[in-house]
């Protein structure tokens, strides 16, 4: 990357955050780095950028007079980039990528491998997390992009992707195994094994809708510590139908009487300023319109 982009990058982000040390770690520089990049800059400006102090930095005047005029630079020199690269051929590139465990199991490996087979070139780094953590990884520049529950917060780009239908689990023995759709209030009475993790999960809105509590004895965000205990006669729980493709655990599944899903989309922080080869990733995953989702096919 040219030497002048890099500086206007560190002031944008800089900005953006309001900190030398988060515009480091979206960036990947030293904080001295970052600093002394904004520095040259007020030095071949003459003007002063920034006001430092102890809440963090913040725009001058005169920084702010030439903030848009540096946001437009750096977005005209990412389109240079992608012109370039449309014209020479995607080769190589990396996407960091977002998820939680039942799409980095059930979907990413064959989206991945469809992928491969156009851009083979391309590397991948996957972040295993809950949605919360994935929508701040996504917003902080952690990842390109995030698979994660809609609706989601609405500073992000997203497409829908799939409507996942809830289940109960239930172990082989349990008197629900009878009922071919099972009552929510039906959940109460037996110790329930919550999958959920810091914000508020689909299981937890599903009873609240009901104005019912379940009877939760173990919370946690792994799915199949969840499948586990249920085989082991511990409780029953509601899991996402998605987790529960081939799994190897002898428990019961069941629907609900009144059926529940949760929607799973994909979000990007902005989908007009992703690297080239995170918007053809996108482009996989039907993020254009009238383009076949292979979602369907996975």
């Amino acid at each position: 990357m040219d030497a002048n982009i890099q500086k206007y990058m560190a002031f944008i982000t800089t900005v953006e955050y309001g900190s030398f040390t988060k515009a480091a770690e979206v960036l990947h520089y030293s904080q001295s780095g970052i600093s002394r990049m904004i520095h040259d800059l007020e030095e071949e400006w003459r003007v002063s950028l920034l006001e430092r102090g102890r809440a963090g930095v913040r725009l001058t005047s005169d920084g702010l007079q030439l903030l848009s005029y540096v946001q437009n630079v750096c977005a005209e020199y990412q389109k240079l980039q992608e012109q370039v690269d449309a014209i020479n051929g995607l080769e190589t590139g990396l996407i960091r990528i977002g998820t939680f465990s039942s799409v980095a199991t059930h979907w990413l490996p064959n989206i991945i491998r469809e992928f491969q087979k156009d851009y083979p070139q391309i590397d991948y780094e996957l972040l295993l997390g809950d949605y919360t953590e994935i929508e701040h990884w996504i917003l902080e520049g952690r990842v390109d992009c995030g698979f994660l529950r809609l609706p989601t917060q609405p500073e992000l780009d997203t497409i829908f992707l799939e409507q996942d239908k809830l289940l109960v689990v239930l172990p082989e023995e349990h008197p629900l195994t009878e009922y071919d759709r099972i009552p929510i209030a039906a959940l109460c009475n037996d110790p329930f094994l919550l999958l959920e993790k810091g914000a508020k999960a689909e299981v937890s809105e599903i009873f609240e809708r009901c104005s019912l509590s379940p009877n939760t004895r173990f919370t946690t965000w792994d799915d199949y510590a969840v499948m586990s205990m249920v085989e082991s006669g511990l409780g029953i729980s509601i899991l996402p139908q998605l987790i529960l493709r081939r799994i190897p655990y002898r428990i019961v599944i069941k629907e609900l009487e009144v059926p529940a899903f949760r929607k799973i989309g994909l979000a990007v922080k902005d989908k007009k300023r992703a690297p080239l080869a995170v918007k053809r990733f996108l482009d996989y995953l039907g993020y254009r319109e009238n383009e076949e989702s292979i979602i369907s096919e996975v």
